[in-house]
């Protein structure tokens, strides 16, 4: 994280560079995997949503298949008390590691997945 600006104002500004942060790196996660999807020659369009306003970011898949119709999400991150929040993952993949890998360190992740009753039993984040 860059540090410039945060002497001036330590909180806002520190606080404010940080959601820079994650709502870039949780954007590039969203497009790589939007691209590893969409490769090759599939009937099933993958597309990011992000709504970068409210903090909330989603792939979702969109598309036929013969005669069955596909909509769905595959992942949901939202940003919430400058912590990034994962709402949903219908993959095997562990994203939580993968943000970890990225830069996100665990006291930031919360896993939304998880009953919040059950957090405190993780190595992340409770809220």
């Amino acid at each position: 994280m860059n540090l410039r600006g945060c002497l001036k104002f330590p909180i806002f500004n520190c606080r404010m560079e940080k959601v820079e942060k994650y709502e870039q790196i949780i954007l590039q996660f969203l497009e790589e995997q939007e691209a590893y999807w969409n490769r090759g020659n599939t009937p099933i369009d993958y597309q990011v949503i992000a709504d970068t306003q409210r903090k909330r970011y989603q792939l979702i898949s969109i598309g036929w298949k013969e005669k069955n119709y596909f909509h769905g999400c595959l992942y949901h991150f939202d940003i919430i008390n400058d912590k990034i929040w994962i709402q949903k993952n219908n993959t095997d993949m562990l994203i939580a590691k993968e943000l970890i890998e990225l830069g996100v360190p665990k006291y930031d992740i919360v896993l939304g997945v998880i009953h919040p009753k059950r957090r405190k039993d993780t190595e992340y984040a409770v809220a």
